[in-house]
């Protein structure tokens, strides 16, 4: 494994593209870890509708630069007291959704500083029933990388004013507030750190023999990744994008695989326009299921027909085919 170096770049719209940039472009002889610190920012899951999930006023106010990025799950607060990390690898066909894999590196790390720390539900870290970290992946041609935060030292009422958490995720985890159910690490520490000592510890957990072999990137490299940030992750309409208004807007919150919202335009008994945003994770573009979507009939039995060869798995995870049409229909 190779750690990359990213300079201690902030700018998350930077670091980003410096993430897929290493992804698409670093050989794949061997596996990367890179880690990034991000000034105050939100990271919106690929999925997602950005206007829904963020108050914009709170967040212009405060300078909080949002930013969407290429793999699934929810949104979240990141400033200078959240660490993240992200291991780049080949896709072996056995390590997408495989959360364990790489999450198990930094909670025995964890644990070597006492704190209790354990893989929950589809993609946390937890210290009991409090959250410390979230995690998410992406794929693509036989690459992936799986990344995640670590809440350190977050301002804990930004992530409460910046964000429009859903209150039936906040239900279905049976707690009362997104206060009750996140945490700072430093707040199971006998003695507190900032996130440089914590990126140090784990890397010499990691490189157990004091041997980290770092990559640099160069000039070129720089200004290939910089050009990268300025066409994807500083572009308005990546980050937030028209969304037009719908007929028909269903959601629900699926056990297993998260929030998918549906909006669909009909015209003359069919689908005009259709629209999927919600937290979930999967491998498939889920463009290619709204496109498969439009023009087809809005009736059971044709929206059957037009998924009959669609496996939703691919898409959301653990949503059936029949509970998808239910919902839609």
């Amino acid at each position: 494994m190779i750690y990359i170096d990213n300079e201690n770049v902030t700018d998350p719209g930077i670091n980003l593209a410096l993430e897929e940039y290493a992804l698409r472009k670093l050989p794949t002889d061997d596996s990367y870890l890179l880690f990034y610190v991000n000034k105050p920012c939100i990271i919106i899951g690929k999925n997602q509708n950005t206007h829904e999930e963020i108050n914009k006023k709170f967040v212009d106010d405060n300078d909080i630069q949002v930013v969407r990025r290429l793999s699934g799950g929810g949104a979240v607060y990141q400033d200078l007291g959240n660490l993240s990390f992200s291991f780049l690898t080949k896709d072996d066909g056995n390590s997408f959704s495989n959360y364990a894999k790489f999450t198990q590196p930094v909670i025995e790390a964890l644990e070597e500083l006492g704190v209790n720390a354990e893989l929950s539900g589809r993609n946390d870290i937890q210290v009991g029933e409090r959250k410390i970290s979230g995690n998410a992946q992406y794929s693509t041609k036989g690459k992936m990388f799986s990344h995640g935060t670590l809440l350190l030292d977050v301002e804990m009422e930004n992530i409460v004013d910046s964000l429009n958490v859903n209150e039936e995720k906040i239900r279905s985890k049976g707690i009362k507030s997104v206060r009750a159910r996140v945490a700072n690490i430093n707040e199971f520490l006998e003695e507190k750190m900032n996130v440089e000592e914590l990126k140090k510890m784990i890397l010499s957990y990691i490189f157990k023999d004091g041997n980290i072999p770092t990559y640099k990137f160069s000039d070129h490299e720089w200004d290939e990744i910089k050009e990268l940030s300025a066409e994807r992750y500083k572009n308005w309409d990546w980050n937030y994008g028209k969304n037009p208004k719908f007929d028909l807007h269903r959601s629900k919150r699926f056990e297993g695989a998260g929030t998918v919202d549906v909006r669909l335009n009909v015209g003359k008994g069919k689908i005009t326009e259709c629209r999927i945003f919600g937290d979930f994770f999967g491998v498939g573009e889920i463009e290619d299921l709204e496109n498969l979507l439009k023009d087809t009939t809005y009736e059971k039995k044709a929206l059957q027909e037009a998924l009959s060869k669609t496996d939703l798995s691919y898409y959301f995870g653990e949503v059936s085919r029949e509970d998808f049409i239910e919902l839609i229909y």
